[in-house]
């Protein structure tokens, strides 16, 4: 059967000889959602039996360890959240959990990604490391993803020059599932594993998936996998959709994602979640606190919202009101589901007796998405996830640790992803291995006693292929190959970046550039090459006209 449907696609295109030409995206995109229809089969939802925690013994150094969530957001804009004054739709839609959250604990005010795309940043959460360290610089994406998504792009009136797509690279290089963080990388979760842990992922991981990539074989003893990237099925009753015409990454998600979970290692035995993606994670992160309570765990909660394809349930889409456009009252929509998320793993707690000595952290992955047609994600920074500009990589961190964190405490000190292993491993009382370099900084004191009024000027670097950037103190260089220029700012005293100082303070140019230079030649190279490069306006959503003069970079992915 497969190959007659196939046989019958391939005879439509050599009937149509113009015609399917000039169809060539809709027969790309049909053959992409065939491959993905008649790829791993998805059985019914299955219940999740979480490994009961046995007691520990009373006064010992176990029982005193503090449980350990992280709650990680996808593509959330840091004025997607009111915890700052902001919130979606000019602050219609709050998230009262979040902000419950950052009140209760420590608010890191200057708090960035490791990167301004997904799967890097997910990286350097885990290991506290760099990409120069690591060599996972470039985030894995399915393979044919990258020729897609430039043939779609290139075929848009956007006022962009032309997405550049590296066939050579794609093609002779690793599949999806071999491109990964190397099981020789030390993760948190195999830190805290040592320390008596109990340690659980769920959700989205992004770190490969074949063999040594996977959440088990990186120090998870339980592993709830996001197999595929619907929040729902696109037809149940229960889900309102909203597909963005102009974007070719949204495009080609509606064609390859399924609605799909998985669960420690059986990537091949798929099954169908029980409900919104959102509330299903949650649900699982409820039973698996209430099975771990008498033991330390460590859970990795990674929500897959508010990340394309847009999806809502009807009964969040109704509660936030008659938003317009129609896809921004779904995204907020979505991000009333994270909040309610951070709220129910907290009351879970409060009514477990586990709220005092356990750690809470929240933080996004990386900022919110220039290409969902949505102007205000990131206000008041300029640019968006795929840029370096204070949009794509600032991002909400928040620490509760009733036990050690005062409520209402901020830290002003530059904080970055690369923290958190560190952080967490010494709150553990964990040790890191001597002959492994961490970048990151144990940030616990800052939240606890305060910074010490001499600590040193923070450095923390970004990169992805030739598109580079450092903040050094207060100053910010970014420098790119692709157009080819050096954006330099102060960012004490112009935290939007609208005031290019590149060509009228070249000694903090020449100074940070070596800085840059420094960090890449002491670095590896990535694990394996970029296969596009995609060109990203600044300034303009995606579905905005990009005109003469407007500033644009290329990302290397």
């Amino acid at each position: 059967m497969a190959k007659k449907i196939l046989l019958s696609l391939l005879v439509f295109v050599i009937v149509l000889g113009s015609g399917a030409w000039l169809n060539r995206i809709d027969l790309m995109l049909a053959l992409v959602k065939y491959r993905s229809d008649n790829g791993i089969p998805i059985g019914p939802n299955r219940e999740i039996t979480w490994q009961q925690g046995e007691g520990v013994a009373a006064g010992s150094a176990s029982a005193q360890a503090p449980n350990i969530i992280v709650i990680l957001a996808d593509d959330l804009g840091i004025n997607d959240i009111s915890s700052f004054g902001g919130g979606v739709a000019d602050g219609r839609v709050q998230t009262p959990n979040i902000d419950q959250l950052a009140a209760q604990g420590a608010v890191f005010q200057q708090s960035y990604a490791g990167a301004p795309i997904c799967a890097a940043s997910r990286a350097m959460i885990m290991t506290g490391r760099y990409p120069s360290r690591t060599g996972f610089e470039f985030t894995p994406i399915p393979d044919g993803m990258g020729a897609s998504v430039a043939m779609i792009a290139n075929s848009m009136d956007h006022g962009l020059p032309k997405a550049k797509y590296n066939k050579a690279a794609d093609e002779g290089g690793l599949s999806y599932d071999q491109k990964g963080l190397p099981g020789s990388e030390l993760t948190v979760a195999e830190v805290l594993k040592e320390r008596g842990y109990h340690t659980m992922h769920i959700g989205k991981w992004h770190l490969g998936r074949g063999e040594g990539f996977t959440p088990n074989d990186q120090g998870f003893d339980e592993s709830l996998f996001m197999a595929s990237g619907l929040h729902l099925a696109e037809d149940d009753p229960n889900v309102v959709n909203a597909k963005l015409d102009f974007d070719p990454i949204d495009k080609f998600e509606w064609a390859q994602m399924q609605y799909a979970a998985s669960f420690n290692n059986s990537g091949s035995d798929r099954f169908r979640p029980n409900g919104y993606l959102a509330d299903y994670w949650t649900d699982e992160s409820i039973k698996a606190i209430k099975a771990n309570k008498n033991r330390p765990f460590f859970l990795y909660l990674a929500h897959w919202g508010v990340h394309t394809p847009l999806q809502a349930t009807k009964e969040d889409y109704e509660a936030v009101g008659d938003i317009k456009p129609h896809r921004l009252r779904v995204y907020a929509a979505m991000v009333r589901s994270i909040d309610r998320s951070v709220g129910r793993i907290m009351q879970t707690l409060e009514e477990q007796g586990l709220a005092d000595n356990t750690i809470v952290v929240f933080s996004s992955d990386n900022g919110g998405a220039g290409y969902l047609g949505l102007k205000d994600i990131n206000a008041p920074y300029r640019g968006w996830k795929i840029t370096m500009f204070e949009g794509g990589i600032r991002v909400p961190l928040f620490m509760k640790w009733p036990a050690k964190i005062q409520p209402g405490t901020t830290v002003d000190m530059p904080v970055n992803h690369i923290d958190i292993m560190p952080t967490l491993a010494a709150a553990a009382g964990a040790s890191l291995p001597q002959n492994i370099e961490i970048d990151g900084k144990n940030i616990m004191p800052w939240a606890i006693d305060g910074v010490p009024a001499l600590t040193p000027k923070r450095t923390l670097f970004w990169q992805s292929g030739y598109y580079r950037v450092v903040r050094h103190g207060d100053w910010k260089l970014q420098v790119s190959e692709l157009p080819k220029k050096d954006w330099l700012y102060n960012l004490a005293e112009d935290p939007t970046e609208k005031v290019n100082l590149a060509a009228s303070r070249p000694e903090v140019l020449a100074e940070l550039r070596g800085l840059l230079d420094t960090h890449r030649d002491q670095g590896r190279g990535p694990l394996y090459p970029y296969t596009i490069q995609a060109p990203i306006a600044v300034d303009k959503t995606i579905n905005e006209y990009v005109e003469p003069g407007d500033e644009y970079i290329y990302w290397p992915n």
